[in-house]
């Protein structure tokens, strides 16, 4: 079974992050989920970009990328839209990586340096989420550039449609979001033995 560390998206570490992790555990998975925000949660997502913004995206990548540091170097990190900062940051850097799951975001490789050489990872997205569009190109260009990088795009889906607890949640296409995460992750088992 993989330990994972999941980061949460803009609105903050919400119910429907929650779920998704235990989701995760009664896989027999071993989730690890910080609050990067201090216990607090906003309403819509520009209310937390908000927060971000006064805090600074630096300070909440830093928050992320220390909270994985008492744990062990074989993780599998994923995150939430801006949760894919850290989790992207830690995948391509921190090493000892398994693999990576990015929900709802993902960076230009470049960005972290360069693509570890068969990383597995899953980019899961909605097809009309418009936080994602400027994400798009990024996650193309991964999945194009990388063998072991899977991208899935969902028609009709809008940003955080996989989080339990938010008015976008989209049951369908989130519990096949899951399906394929827990194959993904079970995947990694498989490589270990």
């Amino acid at each position: 079974m993989s330990e994972i560390i999941l980061f949460h998206h803009a609105q903050g570490l919400t119910p429907g992050v929650q779920d998704f992790a235990d989701r995760l555990r009664s896989a027999g998975h071993t989730v690890h989920v910080p609050d990067l925000y201090d216990g607090r949660t906003f309403d819509d997502v520009e209310s937390g970009v908000a927060h971000v913004q006064q805090l600074g995206f630096d300070t909440v990548r830093a928050r992320g990328v220390a909270a994985a540091e008492d744990l062990p170097a074989e993780l599998v990190y994923a995150g939430f839209s801006l949760g894919v900062m850290p989790a992207q940051q830690l995948a391509q850097s921190r090493p000892g990586a398994v693999g990576a799951l990015f929900f709802d975001g993902c960076l230009p490789a470049a960005e972290f340096g360069r693509w570890p050489d068969g990383l597995p990872a899953q980019v899961h997205a909605g097809t009309d989420d418009p936080w994602f569009g400027e994400d798009m190109d990024a996650a193309r260009a991964l999945a194009e550039s990388q063998s072991s990088v899977e991208l899935f795009l969902y028609s009709g889906t809008d940003h955080l449609f996989a989080d339990s607890s938010l008015p976008a949640y989209a049951p369908e296409p989130a519990e096949l979001l899951r399906e394929r995460a827990l194959a993904f992750l079970a995947g990694l088992d498989e490589r270990d033995r």
